[in-house]
């Protein structure tokens, strides 16, 4: 009896088998995979400035604020421009105590230091932004990027072109021996490549006013900073599908 109950289990397994063979082979057989790749361009929209704050002191009060001062020159600078609260982040104000040798006697200076993060929407912002904020010796430009404000938005147009050429090539392929595109049935999207951020270092070549001012020397400012020009920004998307054929 259970030697006949085996052979039963076996002969189900070996029937659900082969029904999922010829389920794979009928897949195959009435089906087209395609990959196509799509992109999409756009000048870039958000510029991310950053600065860093720094001050140094033997009294910790005069130091914190030293950089409180320029935080809220900074802040205020951004406000004047343009800028509204939600492109604003400050951040706080780390303090740092300086020892020589034994740490239990009272610090002989403190660092105070900070960061604030702008965001610009306007680009002719940058320059008079740049110009006046690092006019002292606490303030100092950080970093420039430009990239795109909805990165989202920019690769679903990516994905989109990439399903429409999927979609064109399957039409032509089928086309030829009188058959049709049928519904999708698989479907894997990949954004692979983004190209264009541009970001901008403080070693960059960018002529500010502030170098001569903190080289000590009398000769006049140059002119105005000058902003690079931001390259557009292209994301390139991946796409593999699979139709029915009809």
């Amino acid at each position: 009896m259970k030697r006949a109950a085996f052979c039963f289990c076996l002969l189900l397994v070996s029937a659900f088998a082969c029904r999922a063979q010829n389920s794979d082979i009928k897949f195959i057989a009435d089906t087209l995979v395609i990959q196509a790749d799509g992109t999409f361009e756009a000048d870039p929209d958000l510029a991310t400035l950053t600065f860093d704050i720094s001050s140094q002191d033997k009294e910790l009060k005069p130091a914190y604020d030293k950089a409180s001062q320029a935080l809220q020159k900074v802040v205020a600078l951004a406000e004047k421009n343009g800028l509204s609260k939600a492109d604003i982040f400050s951040g706080v104000l780390l303090v740092t105590p300086y020892y020589e040798g034994d740490r239990k006697k009272r610090a002989k200076s403190f660092s105070v230091t900070g960061q604030i993060v702008l965001k610009v929407r306007d680009f002719t912002k940058l320059g008079p932004i740049m110009d006046e904020s690092v006019t002292d010796e606490i303030t100092d430009f950080r970093s420039l990027t430009y990239s795109l404000s909805d990165e989202e938005a920019a690769k679903q147009h990516a994905v989109a072109e990439a399903m429409r050429r999927a979609a064109g090539r399957a039409n032509a392929a089928l086309e030829q021996k009188g058959q049709k595109v049928g519904v999708l049935r698989f479907a894997n999207v990949d954004v692979t490549q983004i190209r264009g951020v541009t970001e901008i270092g403080a070693s960059s070549a960018i002529q500010m006013s502030y170098v001569s001012k903190r080289g000590g020397n009398s000769t006049p400012p140059p002119p105005p900073v000058s902003m690079p020009r931001p390259e557009k920004i292209t994301l390139t998307a991946t796409i593999q599908c699979a139709f029915q054929i009809l």
